[in-house]
């Protein structure tokens, strides 16, 4: 699915600290329908039945070059079962591609797929439909799309995404206005194309929307809103997460909402936990609260603490002022917590040059309690090379920090630009220099 998503405030931006490697969206938690629902549901979604009944009518019969029904036996598909023409070809596809038809030497016959089909390769079944239809909304020039629209099938994974973030329903003039704007930023059509798009869109997506349901993944709601069936919940949730997204279920995150902050921290640091949790698990805490059980884990914890526990802090607003603010009278807090005022417009202690360098160090440090901290350094933006990063590392070595040899090592180790790894290594040096002359100790 497209990461273009839009006209959604409750998509939050995964916290730096977790995945460093996939770039992706976090979705609030859904309920689904249990297995043994979804299966009972399949077989009635119209595409499916439709593909069931042409997979019967089929039989054994001669097919073309391509694998597709001749054109008198399309013609006479569409007669004798009362299918829209336009709709053939998916129906076609879909049988074929989910096993329900086989075609063999230019002849199509009964596939592999029985009738009969437990619950959880009747949901795999579903799967398989799902991601025809998809399909067939990337299909190239020379094909037909899906809805009709090349603009709405070209917007469709993010539209099915958009609804599946709103769970009581989406106005079809706010979803035709996203998909408007987002074609905008992404093909800038003149202002002439604009217009005809403006004034045509509504009708094609009302259009496209029928299409969906016909497909078995969008209703209408009592209030003309449209949302995901049951079965589409389930089928773009797995869509999402195929493609990196942070999509969990109710279920997933209920089971940590009774954690405390510690065990939160220490979950994220494992990567037990996915952005989302962490959503959830401050939706059910007062700002106040939340803030303050962090502020006393970071408050005597590693520097890998004080990175989850600033990630979480992130997603608080001014009503976390007062537990935030008291944080100012701990040693290895207080810059963090000065920072976070400041950015909240709100009254902070400045911070000088060399207590950002601090904080960078101990971002940095933060990295050596995850299992992979080479390949997590790359998530850094502040470890992108060039002369200000050269700079950045020579400043460490004179900061008062207590990893800041071990953050000049990692760098000097394994970062991948040479001038920063010599820079790293001429600074760890230097830091050795001056711990020894503080501990009247040889540096090694």
């Amino acid at each position: 699915m497209a990461n273009n998503v839009f006209d959604l405030t409750e998509l939050r931006k995964p916290p730096p600290l977790e995945d460093k490697h996939v770039e992706g969206l976090v979705f609030p938690p859904v309920a689904l329908a249990s297995d043994a629902d979804l299966a009972r549901a399949v077989p009635r979604v119209p595409l499916v039945a439709d593909a069931m009944r042409l997979t019967a009518w089929t039989g054994t019969r001669p097919v073309t070059e391509h694998g597709l029904l001749h054109a008198a036996d399309a013609e006479a598909a569409v007669a004798e079962l009362g299918l829209a023409p336009s709709r053939l070809r998916l129906l076609w596809i879909v049988a074929v591609n989910t096993g329900l038809l086989q075609i063999m030497r230019g002849t199509a016959g009964r596939g592999p797929l029985s009738s009969q089909l437990p619950v959880e390769a009747t949901l795999e079944f579903w799967d398989g439909v799902v991601m025809d239809v998809l399909d067939r909304a990337d299909a190239n020039a020379e094909e037909p799309g899906l809805t009709g629209s090349k603009v709405i099938d070209e917007h469709l994974a993010e539209t099915l995404a958009t609804i599946y973030s709103v769970r009581t329903g989406v106005a079809a003039a706010t979803l035709a206005k996203g998909i408007l704007h987002s074609h905008e930023v992404a093909c800038a059509p003149g202002v002439v194309e604009l217009r005809r798009l403006a004034a045509v869109l509504p009708a094609e997506l009302y259009e496209a929307l029928a299409v969906l349901e016909y497909c078995g993944l969008v209703e209408q709601t009592a209030t003309g809103h449209f949302r995901l069936t049951p079965l589409g919940v389930w089928a773009v949730r797995r869509d999402l997460l195929r493609e990196g997204h942070d999509a969990p279920t109710a279920a997933e995150v209920e089971v940590y909402s009774d954690y405390a902050a510690a065990e939160l921290v220490e979950a994220m640091i494992t990567g037990a936990v996915t952005p989302s949790v962490v959503a959830y698990w401050l939706e059910r805490r007062s700002p106040e609260s939340a803030a303050h059980e962090l502020v006393q884990v970071a408050a005597s914890g590693t520097a890998g603490q004080r990175g989850a526990v600033g990630t979480i802090l992130e997603e608080l607003g001014p009503e976390a002022e007062l537990p935030v603010r008291k944080a100012l009278d701990e040693p290895l807090m207080w810059r963090y917590a000065a920072s976070w005022l400041h950015i909240r417009d709100l009254p902070a202690p400045p911070l000088s040059p060399d207590d950002h360098t601090w904080i960078a160090i101990d971002s940095l440090a933060a990295l050596l309690y995850f299992a992979d901290a080479p390949g997590a350094m790359g998530s850094f933006d502040v470890l992108e090379a060039g002369e200000e990063l050269v700079r950045l590392v020579g400043e460490m070595a004179s900061v008062d920090h207590p990893d800041t040899i071990a953050v000049l090592d990692l760098l000097a180790n394994h970062h991948g630009d040479q001038a920063v790894a010599k820079a790293a290594r001429k600074a760890a040096m230097k830091a050795r220099s001056l711990e020894a002359q503080l501990t009247g100790n040889a540096p090694d």
